[in-house]
Parts: structure tokens; sequence; C-alpha cells
């Protein structure tokens, strides 16, 4: 666990002399949950229905503000403190606190909604209740990070909690497709949660809530098939996901009446659909490159360079380190406590609180991230991943630099060379001239040009040049088969 990393920001030193700056401030990431418990205490003190929508206040506007002056953190864990780091259960502690916050507040809430203030405080309006909902929602969807904290560790524990932390917004199936999905295809056309550029929150949101859920179940059902039964078992990671969720509803149902199941899809509803506009903004318009050839064709690996990185310390202290992404896709097993920052990595303009506020008006967000896009792969957007319907639109706006289309030109040049070289190797019968037409067949020869009849083509002259034309060289021929000789015949 102590490998170096390539361009990486970590400093000189040794665990000896290096401290852990933010230890007790991942704390802070447990005010989340808590903020339902500091709604019901404001609405009790000042009678103001306004606190029960504390949490898309404080995520949406104080922590984006806050960003903004509490300045960045770029400082990294030296390469022999990262093993003591990951070690240290003091940190997976404060991830294990969030669940039963997150669920007293929960399950306090709904009885608020469903039956008043306890202490008799008074009855909640209809928008208070939607209020409430939302920051539980919030509460939610915020958990669902604290589910991907620990959905990725090996301990059997820690992916159950993370089961149960998904429970809430009925999203467990996220659990099997960011795992097994997202981190295979992460940066590509076929990844439902990758956005493209041009593409905006609102298009994305079907696309990648439908194909998130095709993607888990597909994936489940594939593995079942490699034991030849149906995907129908408790040990399917969508299915006993999904049933731990039926399960919380139907209880607070039962327990509280039919008449809180609006509000609990609202929450689920904001839950699952702040997950997806953190997803929406982490891999905008990145797009991995294909290598090889023919059928061994496949995508690059991934890199730092396929992930926007912020390192605005409000966020990252909130939501455990999660902007360090470019590290999470390298090392996913890897605690939060350990992500470093990468010099390479795209760097978006604020923390992803302010990006949430971005993204939910797109023109916005495409005048902040569009030609960051653009600039990471050097003004040339054919490397993005572009919206299929906007490509046209915007090789038009963001002309290809002419630079590069020359340096493609000169390697399509070489590769024709590099063919016409490979084709020399192989036994040619005959060989035509692009420029005049004019062909040496090996059976005749060219007795004018010092060639015997049965001269092998390899055993002409580099440096030869077409006896007619005398502009092409032999490495300009084309290799002709038997039909095309007919032809010239």
């Amino acid at each position: 666990m102590t490998d170096t990393i390539r361009n990486s920001t970590v400093r000189p030193g040794s665990s000896e002399a290096w401290k852990d700056g933010k230890r007790y401030l991942w704390l802070i990431g447990l005010v989340v949950p808590s903020l339902a418990f500091v709604a019901a205490g404001l609405w009790a003190l000042t009678g103001w229905g306004v606190w029960f929508w504390i949490g898309p206040i404080v995520v949406l506007g104080a922590v984006p503000a806050i960003d903004l002056f509490a300045g960045l953190d770029r400082s990294n864990p030296p390469d022999d403190a990262i093993e003591a780091l990951e070690k240290d259960k003091y940190y997976r502690w404060i991830t294990y606190l969030f669940l039963p916050i997150q669920y007293a507040g929960f399950l306090g809430a709904f009885y608020v909604i469903a039956k008043g203030a306890p202490f008799g405080l008074g009855e909640l309006t209809t928008l208070d209740k939607i209020g409430l909902a939302a920051t539980i929602g919030t509460i939610g969807g915020i958990g669902i990070n604290t589910a991907h904290e620990l959905g990725h560790k090996r301990e059997a524990n820690e992916r159950w909690l993370s089961k149960i932390a998904l429970a809430q917004s009925f999203y467990g199936h996220f659990y099997i497709e960011h795992n097994r999905g997202h981190h295979v295809r992460v940066a590509t056309p076929e990844d439902p949660a990758s956005s493209r550029l041009g593409e905006n929150f609102y298009a994305f949101w079907p696309r990648t809530v439908i194909g998130s859920l095709k993607s888990a179940w597909s994936i489940e059902k594939k593995r079942y098939a490699r034991k030849k039964t149906h995907p129908f078992h408790l040990g399917n990671d969508v299915l006993n996901a999904w049933l731990m969720s039926a399960v919380l509803f139907g209880a607070v149902v039962a327990w509280l009446g039919v008449g809180v199941l609006p509000y609990l899809v609202i929450q689920a509803v904001i839950g699952f659909s702040l997950l997806e506009v953190v997803n929406f903004m982490e891999h905008y318009g990145m797009l991995r490159q294909k290598v090889g050839t023919a059928e061994r064709q496949r995508y690059e690996r991934v890199d730092p360079s396929h992930s926007w990185n912020s390192n605005n310390i409000a966020t990252n202290v909130l939501l455990y380190h999660l902007q360090r992404h470019s590290d999470h896709h390298a090392n996913p097993t890897r605690r939060y406590q350990t992500l470093r920052d990468f010099e390479e990595s795209p760097v978006l303009p604020t923390g992803y609180a302010g990006m949430i506020v971005l993204a939910l008006v797109p023109p916005l967000f495409r005048k902040a991230m569009d030609q960051r896009v653009i600039d990471h792969f050097g003004g040339d957007i054919s490397l993005a991943n572009v919206q299929p319907s906007k490509r046209e639109k915007y090789l038009a706006r963001y002309p290809r630099p002419a630079a590069v289309l020359e340096a493609e030109r000169i390697a399509r040049e070489d590769a024709a060379l590099a063919a016409a070289a490979a084709a020399a190797d192989l036994e040619v019968l005959a060989a035509r001239c692009p420029g005049c037409g004019y062909t040496y067949e090996v059976e005749v020869g060219n007795e004018l040009e010092g060639f015997a009849a049965g001269t092998a083509w390899k055993d002409i002259p580099e440096d030869w040049c077409c006896p007619d034309c005398g502009v092409r060289e032999k490495v300009d021929f084309v290799a002709l088969s038997d039909t095309d000789k007919q032809g010239t015949a």
C-alpha cells in the first residue's frame, strides 16, 4: 500500500513528521444527518416553517458560499503514512455513525409529518411537510455518498451498511451498478452515469436513472446465468437491496398511515437526484480514447485525467473526499482519508455543492464548463464525449486546431507508408503506380530498367522510381490482386 503515484502532489516527508490536519474536520460530515433535528429545534424556537427547508438551504446555499471563502486543500498524505491511515478505525467509525443519525432523523421526521409535532407544538402545513421531506431527501442523498464510501470496501459488514444507507432513497441497485458498471465503463458513451458535453442535467437524469437500473439488473442477471440459474434469488444484490427499501417503506406506512407515502416518494426522488447531479458533473465531457486494433480494440485504462476534481475544503470534508475523484477511480477500495490530489486532474471552478447549483441552471453550467472541456483536450473537441445530437453544432462552434488536423494528415501518410512497407515484405506479384498507372509485373519484369523477368518485388531497390512518370517511388506503389491485374489488362 506504499505505492508512489506519478505526478501526485505528495510533499516530501514521512509518517513520523506528518499528521492529518483534517482529522477532526471529518466530523463535520455528521452535521448533515443532524439537520432534521436542527430543523425541528429551530422551528420549535421560532415557529418559522422555513426551517423545515434547512437541508436544501445548507447544501445548496451555505456550503457553496463557505467553499468560496474557505479556500483549497491540496495536501496529500506521504506514501509511508497511507497504510497507518487506512488502518485507523477512527475514520471508518465516522462513516458508521452517519447511519443511526440518518435513520433517527428519518423516522422522527415522518412521525412529525404524520402526527404533528410532539408536546403540543402544532401541526405542519402541507408546505412545511414538503420542506421537511426535502430536507430528509437531502440527508438521504448525502447518505448515498456514505453508502458509496462503504460499498467499495472489502469487509462484508461495510457492504451491508452501504445497502442500509441506500434503502431510504430506494436506490439500492446503485451498490452493484456503481461498483461493477460505472467503474468499468466510466468516461465512455456506454456509461449511463457519465454525462456528455452539451448534455444538460434534465436530459441526463432520465438517461442515467433508467440506464443505471437496466445496467444493475443486467450485471446480476449475467452473474446468475454463469451459475446456470435464474436471477430471482435473495443473493441478487439488486433484489435484496430493493427488498430492504420495500420493508422500510412498508413499515413506515404501516406505522404512520398511507398519508406519508407521497412524502416518502418526494424524499427518495430528491435523494437519488442529488446523487445523479453529482454524477453529472464528475465526468462531464470526459472520454477515454480507444487503443489497439480491430477486434482487440478497447478503451484506454482510467487515469487521473478522466475525472473532474476539486480541492475546495468545505465540500471535501462534507463528502469524505469524494471530490478527489481521480484517485478514487484509480484505487476504488482506498479509504477516503487517504485519497490524494493529482496535478494532471482537470479541476472544477468550485466545489461540488456550488457545481450542483450551476448544474440546475444549464446555461450557467455550460458557460462554466464547456470551455474547460475544450481546453482539457487541447482544443480538439473530437476527443471529448459529446452529446450525439449536438456534435455538429459543437464542431462548428469549436473548430479543430489546424495543428491537430496537420498531425492527423501526417499520421495517415505515415500509416500508409508503413502499410506499403509491410505489403512489400509479402509476395507481391504486381504493383501499380498510383500516379500514372504504370504496372510492374514480376512475371514480366522490366528489362529496360534492368529487372529480368521473375525479379521479385521485394528485390526492387527502395529508391527506385516509376519508369513512366518518374515521380512516384516504390513505396508509393499499390500491390494488385489477380482481379486488379485482369482489369489492367
